[in-house]
């Protein structure tokens, strides 16, 4: 990753900077009051986010999103192990993720294409599945305790 990029906890006072990337990105808004998201800061600006909504014992991953100059230098991989380990911390299992634009991007974490049928119920009641992503859009699962086995083998 790009020195001088810190990967942080959102603060209160980044949330203006959020909604920024996620309108430019092309994101929903609806439901980030619900989000814990971690963040990409240079220089003291807010230059990435990705956001993990839990629900029961599963989590949702959300609002990957990162300033067009500061992509392909690490910084939205970053963002996404930042919010799987945020949410192993939590004992969340598994992480799913709606994408329209981005499914060859998330199988390098884990993540794997299912059916709408397949997600855990908790998160088919959530915002992003019942009303801010089409229909249409691409559903994926992380098992967080598949991935750390695999991590552990390739050790």
């Amino acid at each position: 990753m790009t020195p001088g990029i810190v990967i942080r906890d959102a603060r209160p006072a980044d949330i203006g900077a959020i909604e920024l990337l996620l309108r430019d990105a092309a994101l929903p808004l609806e439901g980030i009051g619900d989000v814990q998201f971690a963040v990409a800061e240079r220089d003291g600006r807010v230059v990435g986010s990705a956001g993990l909504e839990i629900h029961g014992d599963s989590g949702l991953l959300r609002s990957v999103t990162v300033e067009p100059e500061w992509r392909d230098h690490g910084v939205g991989e970053a963002l996404v192990r930042a919010v799987l380990d945020a949410a192993a911390a939590c004992k969340l299992d598994p992480v799913v993720l709606l994408t329209t634009t981005a499914p060859d991007w998330f199988p390098r974490f884990g993540f794997e294409r299912i059916e709408r049928r397949d997600v855990p119920p908790p998160l088919l009641e959530s915002v992003e599945f019942t009303r801010a992503c089409p229909a249409t859009a691409t559903v994926m699962r992380c098992s967080l305790a598949a991935a750390q086995v695999a991590r552990a083998g390739g050790d």
